[in-house]
């Protein structure tokens, strides 16, 4: 059997801690579908098609991903793409008790599919999506934090 993984978020805009997290998932699966949903409790910064696309072109030097939307459950998602763990991002201990508990939800909904934490790289922990876009709007230098494409996106959508 294929282990495939999904790694779901808003990726409003997918960040060099998301790719360094991708990279290493696609070394421990046979696919890893990066699901990109729109969040309902946050608006979003870029369209659904800009940050698949974003994603899409970050991503073309690893082969065995795909990059997709949903707008269903996490668990009905997974289960339509055979996914049988999904991958979530810890950046700090205070990222745990939300994941703990969406975990745990996800397990009752659908005790087939396993949640799978990784940390990570110790130059990523402190990058997360809403920080770069703040960055950005106070003019400030993003390019440590996101690839160049997405770099570029980001300043075309803020202008």
């Amino acid at each position: 059997m294929k282990k495939i993984a999904i790694y779901p978020g808003s990726f409003d805009p997918i960040t060099n801690g998301h790719i360094d997290l991708i990279k290493r998932a696609s070394k421990l699966f046979d696919t890893v579908i990066i699901g990109i949903t729109q969040n309902s409790k946050k608006s979003s910064f870029l369209t659904i098609n800009n940050r698949l696309k974003g994603a899409r072109d970050a991503l073309t030097d690893i082969d065995n991903i795909k990059v997709m939307s949903f707008d269903t459950l996490l668990v009905d998602f997974a289960e339509a793409q055979n996914a049988q763990i999904i991958l979530r991002g810890l950046r700090a201990v205070s990222d745990f008790e939300y994941e703990f508990q969406l975990s745990g939800m996800n397990k009752h909904l659908n005790p087939h599919i396993e949640t799978l934490f990784m940390t990570p790289a110790e130059q990523y922990a402190n990058i997360s999506s809403s920080l770069v876009r703040e960055i950005l709007s106070l003019g400030g230098n993003i390019s440590s934090f996101v690839p160049a494409n997405i770099e570029t996106l980001l300043k075309e959508t803020f202008a």
